[in-house]
């Protein structure tokens, strides 16, 4: 089991990389996370909902991905609540019970989750969340030293160096544990290191000397294009050999960071194009100096709405699309869009509220979740593409519209289009279509299933180099130090 002394501490890549060096010396692995937060979701094949990192895990471990690895999956609609999946289906009930009351509800859903995947799989790695020393949160567990303690699992925690108290961090988390607890950590683990590693001495034996815990890899700054867990965030920053030079310049791409934005991960594929420059916009700007704007996905589209109309964004948008920059609404993006939303059940905001009226679509709300992977045809060129469908409604095209996707799953009008298919453009046929809108001819984009391929291999080797993985191995083989 991965833990850590912190969020963000590099839990969700570490898991992938081993779930990759294990799915590599021939084990059958699978990744478990029994709670995860993010709006971040992936439809598995028979249209359950998992969290994306453990899709993305599973994939790693070369397994199919499924909802045990992840049975509750919390997508936070407000500041203060979030909508409940329970094995992979919306839980209501669950949304209006305490935090602390929902234990009797999860925990054994939990147990039963992780059971199954120890039954059908020889390793099972699991990650936690934030951090086991959140000691206010001990009595409403079902992630982190809870689910040690029912697998009896090895324990592995994890801090990040680059952001300092490393250490700090490593021999508080543990002095904040039960005893029985504290009996499962195995090992410390650094991550993100960046340096001279001879400066580390003589920290690990000070922490050594002082918690009986050795400190077994320090892991070093990975630079990655695999998507991240929960953040909003992109990795074309970070160099590629296939990085244009200053004098050409590259299409701009806004994607909208409204609150309860969702699936920032579909984006990854785009942000890889060497002509194109993918930039998250979290405040003000003018938009008519981009070549495309993208409104993603939205867990509360009304409340993402009124976030763009407070902050301006609104005014923006419409003047780009007015201008004639291609601007793309996916699923609660399309329906920010449109004219209308309608809640009748108050499944968001409640009530009743306009949208940007830029393309002539009309939604309401259904108490019904549509959660399925779908093939569609690209009317225009009858071509077909390969997404996934996660949402709310159903949304009745107005007669100024056209049909973009088959099944009444996308329309265009003008410059303007919305989809309910997410992951179109990871795929490398709509990829093309969106490129070309924006004035690229790319004809053989990369293709997203091999490079992803290859950033598990380079995160698993790079795990496997610090030493990490053999330790695993051999604790696993003799875990009472006999044979």
């Amino acid at each position: 089991m991965v833990q850590g002394c912190t969020s963000d501490a590099g839990k969700s890549l570490l898991t992938a990389g081993l779930c990759r060096s294990f799915a590599n010396r021939g084990l059958r692995v699978a990744p478990f996370k029994a709670q995860n937060m993010s709006n971040n979701a992936a439809v598995c094949r028979d249209g359950s909902e998992i969290g994306r990192a453990q899709y993305l895990q599973a994939i790693a471990a070369r397994a199919e991905p499924h909802v045990s690895m992840n049975p509750v999956l919390l997508k936070p609609v407000a500041d203060t609540a979030s909508s409940v999946i329970m094995m992979g289906r919306p839980a209501p009930q669950l949304t209006t019970i305490g935090w602390g009351e929902r234990r009797s509800h999860t925990w054994p859903v939990v147990c039963d989750a992780l059971q199954s995947l120890r039954a059908e799989y020889d390793l099972v790695i699991v990650e936690g969340a934030g951090s086991p020393a959140e000691v206010n949160l001990r009595a409403s567990d079902i992630v982190n030293m809870a689910v040690a303690l029912e697998a009896q699992a090895h324990v592995y925690l994890v801090a990040d160096i680059d952001r300092g108290g490393a250490f700090a961090h490593l021999l508080g988390t543990v002095e904040c544990l039960a005893p029985e607890e504290r009996a499962l950590v195995r090992g410390f683990v650094l991550n993100k290191f960046r340096g001279d590693a001879s400066l580390l001495s003589p920290a690990p034996e000070w922490l050594l000397e002082r918690s009986g815990i050795a400190t077994v890899a320090v892991v070093p700054w990975l630079r990655h294009h695999v998507p991240d867990e929960d953040r909003l965030l992109l990795h074309n920053d970070q160099p590629r050999n296939n990085q244009r030079s200053a004098d050409q310049p590259r299409k701009r791409v806004a994607v909208i960071a409204y609150p309860w934005a969702s699936n920032f991960d579909e984006f990854e594929g785009l942000a890889s194009i060497a002509e194109v420059s993918v930039e998250i916009i979290r405040e003000r700007v003018d938009l008519r100096a981009y070549d495309a704007v993208i409104l993603p996905g939205s867990r509360n589209a009304a409340g993402s709405l009124a976030w763009l109309r407070t902050s301006g964004m609104a005014a923006e948008v419409n003047a780009a699309a007015r201008v004639g920059v291609f601007t793309l609404g996916i699923c609660g993006g399309m329906q920010i869009l449109g004219t209308r939303i309608d809640d009748p059940h108050s499944l968001e905001s409640g009530g009743d509220v306009d949208g940007l009226g830029l393309i002539d679509l009309h939604t309401v709300l259904t108490e019904s979740k549509t959660t399925r992977q779908v093939a569609v045809t690209i009317s225009e060129t009858h071509e077909v593409a390969a997404g996934y469908e996660i949402h709310h409604g159903r949304t009745i095209a107005g007669p100024q519209v056209d049909t973009e996707l088959d099944n009444e799953l996308g329309w265009t009008s003008g410059n303007v289009t919305g989809i309910y298919v997410h992951g179109l453009l990871d795929d490398r046929t709509y990829l093309r279509r969106f490129l070309r809108r924006i004035g690229v001819e790319s004809n053989a984009p990369a293709d997203r299933a091999a490079a992803l391929d290859a950033e598990f291999n380079q995160l698993a080797h790079a795990i496997d180099a610090t030493g990490w993985t053999d330790h695993i191995a051999e604790t696993l083989r003799y875990p009472n130090g006999q044979s």
